[in-house]
């Protein structure tokens, strides 16, 4: 049986909106079909616009939000069953709560690029309409596992270089561009097909002015990288060593194992040491006792916590610090997730607490009023939060450079870099513990993410990763080196692994570091701008009714 015609336009957009997601998702790791993503979004533009009402256009882009989201974070199921310790039918409700959130953004964006076009009228260009919505949508959604579009572009190093000056939204402007620049072509090659007549040297005009953009920034990716290699030849170098362990997380805080396991990190320490490394990282949380705030030295040789045993190499390593006797204000009740520098002679030369905690896994919200939180999910706990970021001090031939932790997903966050780098620091130490995704996409997309702190503030990375992806990042973004990613509950279980990086100390730079999001700021003020424009759009088309109206019967004498 043949549709109606209504509703046959109804189910194009609805197939749109999901071809929209797909291409999306599966631009993104661990599919990292990239090239997808410079067309992806020209359904959903089209649906945008083509819907009768804001709310249509709403609904179409949440449609494509939830399903590109869902696909994305499918390893959250596999998470909330693990340690949420829920059923299946129990935890799809919940990733889908997350889901749901998440896929607001694109929500917003179709109806952004509905209202906005209404708004200034036909004679914008998507090409500019279009990026300037995303980017401020990007700039100001919270985000309760923080990505952004230039994500599907991470292995790309000739594309991300221009992060150093506008940061991740400036690819996302990039590509949405590219996506509105196409749509801009189509419909104006549809409008001749339907016989109206085209101006095709105003129509091309936007599309040319991207595909000038797009070579401008790719010449700038060259001429970046190509300087990058020049400053790391002339760079002091050392080499790191990183232990992954490989290690569960139930496995991680069984007090019967804490003594293998600080025996296990050890023993790859060693090994590390006999290959040349000049420091070592453990991944966050790795000792696997508590320490006392106040620590200020290794432990005795005989006693069997001692950190560091086998090895006398520079040691940052993550635990879990307390403060010591009882507790004498509320915040004493709880630790913290803390990073600790030792040099070789054991000392402890720096420390540094987690400042972004994550919500449920560390820190509880109204902790106090909900204290049957922890009874239902006893893997969840409390901590305290940091203050501020910090450098930890390496000695090194004579010299002493200076080291940037980031604990756990700190290194997605430009914010928090930014206010790292700004303390000068000529590495970033990345420790975090992805065994909570076992061997999902979100170890990669952990990475992928975080390729950005280094192009942002042109300084190379390491990441000390629990169960992977453990990497060294370059100050162009490419991932010189990385183990895989191992699920610890997988059989028989993994064994550990090592990485030994040959790391440039960079000063760093970009302007990034000075300016921050004032790409993003730009493109809200700019969209802020058209806005308050006088309308020049033409009276907004009445909606479609659900059923042809029907017609009046002529009064007759």
């Amino acid at each position: 049986m043949r549709l109606p015609t209504l509703d046959r336009r109804r189910a194009v957009r609805l197939g749109l909106s999901a071809l929209a997601a797909v291409l999306m998702f599966l631009s993104a790791p661990t599919y990292d079909l990239w090239p997808l993503m410079w067309f992806a979004m020209v359904p959903q533009i089209h649906v945008a616009l083509d819907s009768t009402t804001p709310k249509r256009a709403f609904l179409h882009g949440w449609l494509t939000g939830i399903i590109a989201n869902t696909a994305a974070f499918a390893w959250m199921g596999g998470f909330l069953q693990h340690f949420g310790h829920m059923s299946v039918i129990e935890a799809i409700p919940i990733m889908m709560l997350l889901t749901t959130y998440q896929g607001l953004e694109f929500a917003f964006l179709s109806w952004g690029i509905h209202r906005v076009r209404r708004r200034v009228g036909a004679g914008w260009p998507m090409a500019l309409l279009a990026p300037l919505v995303m980017v401020v949508i990007e700039l100001v959604t919270p985000q309760i596992f923080p990505f952004y579009l230039a994500i599907t572009q991470a292995w790309v190093p000739s594309v991300i270089q221009i992060a150093d000056l506008t940061g991740p939204l400036g690819v996302t402007f990039l590509l949405v561009a590219v996506n509105g620049a196409l749509h801009d072509l189509w419909a104006s090659w549809r409008a001749r097909r339907a016989g109206e007549a085209v101006d095709w040297k105003r129509a091309l005009r936007p599309p040319l002015a991207v595909a000038l953009i797009v070579v401008v920034v790719l010449g700038y990716g060259v001429l970046r990288i190509r300087q990058v290699d020049a400053r790391r030849a002339a760079a002091p170098r050392a080499k790191a060593g990183l232990v992954q362990a490989n290690v569960g997380i139930l496995e991680k805080w069984d007090p019967r194992e804490f003594a293998r396991l600080v025996e296990t990190h050890q023993r790859l320490s060693g090994d590390l040491q006999r290959a040349g490394a000049d420091f070592i990282v453990w991944p966050e949380s790795s000792y696997s006792y508590l320490l006392p705030r106040d620590v200020a030295h290794d432990l005795p040789s005989d006693d069997p916590r001692r950190i560091r045993n086998g090895f006398d190499t520079p040691l940052l390593f993550g635990a879990i610090t307390r403060a010591a006797g009882p507790p004498r204000t509320f915040k004493d009740k709880f630790p913290y997730n803390t990073a600790l520098m030792m040099d070789a002679e054991g000392r402890i030369t720096g420390k540094y607490d987690k400042v972004f905690l994550m919500m449920f896994g560390e820190y509880i919200p109204f902790y106090e009023s909900i204290p049957w939180f922890t009874d239902l999910f006893p893997e969840a706990s409390n901590t305290n939060r940091g203050e501020d970021p910090t450098t930890f001090p390496l000695q090194l031939r004579g010299q002493t450079f200076r080291l940037g932790p980031l604990i756990c997903y700190e290194d997605i966050l430009p914010g928090f870099a930014r206010r790292l780098a700004g303390l000068r620091p000529q590495l970033f130490v990345n420790i975090t513990n992805d065994a909570w995704f076992g061997r999902t996409a979100e170890p990669y997309q952990h990475l992928a993410l975080a390729v950005f702190r280094s192009v942002e503030h042109r300084i190379e990375m390491v990441r000390a990763v629990n169960t992977g992806v453990s990497a060294h990042i370059d100050a162009a973004g490419r991932v010189l080196a990385a183990t895989a990613s191992y699920d610890p509950l997988g059989q028989p279980a993994p064994e550990p692994v090592t990485l030994l990086a040959d790391v440039a100390l960079l000063e760093g730079g970009g302007l990034y570091r000075v300016v921050g999001d004032l790409f993003g700021m730009l493109c809200l003020a700019g969209l802020v701008a058209l806005l308050l424009r006088k309308s020049t759009a033409p009276a907004p088309a009445p909606e479609e009714p659900a059923h042809p109206a029907p017609r009046k019967r002529r009064k007759t004498r």
